[in-house]
């Protein structure tokens, strides 16, 4: 599965950290997320697009 959480995450200026911390996820989980070595839960998926202020649909595709 392909996301856009790198350019999105980038676009609000917040690091992988800062991300991780909103989420209740480590810093690895969001570096594993966006290099596509891990597939979020469906919770955790809604709680990224919340936190980078889209949708999932428009934040993951089918890789």
């Amino acid at each position: 599965m392909d996301n856009r959480i790198r350019e999105k995450r980038k676009e609000l200026g917040l690091s992988q950290e800062e991300l991780a911390k909103r989420c209740g996820v480590s810093r690895q989980t969001v570096n594993a997320i966006e290099n596509n070595k891990y597939d979020p839960t469906l919770a955790l998926a809604f709680h990224l697009a919340r936190e980078l202020g889209t949708s999932v649909d428009a934040l993951f595709s089918p890789g």
